[in-house]
């Protein structure tokens, strides 16, 4: 494949981008330069090697759930500047 004009166009205009000529031309060579590096990884033998999402083998290497106990509910309302019942009085934010 190879990075003409159009598809630059193309390219910018499904990013929202208005890139100058001079960038353009800059962007293009990068461009046909990955693709050209993406064609030789194409390349290489895979055969036997297992397919992989992660380079690592932790598979969700998480800390237990552990309930622990809360602040008593009076003493946070009790720094609410307003309050109705158990719960923070906020003011409106849409109309």
């Amino acid at each position: 494949m190879t990075i003409d004009n159009k598809l630059l166009g193309y390219l910018e205009d499904l990013s929202c981008l208005a890139l100058p000529d001079g960038e353009k031309s800059r962007l293009g060579a990068d461009l046909q330069e990955i693709l050209s590096y993406m064609a030789k990884l194409a390349e290489i033998d895979t055969t036997g090697v297992a397919a992989r999402s992660h380079p690592f083998d932790n598979v969700n290497a998480f800390r237990e759930d552990e309930a622990l106990p809360s602040y008593e509910r009076g003493r946070i309302l009790a720094n609410a500047p307003a309050k109705s019942g158990e719960a923070f009085i906020a003011p409106k934010t849409v109309e």
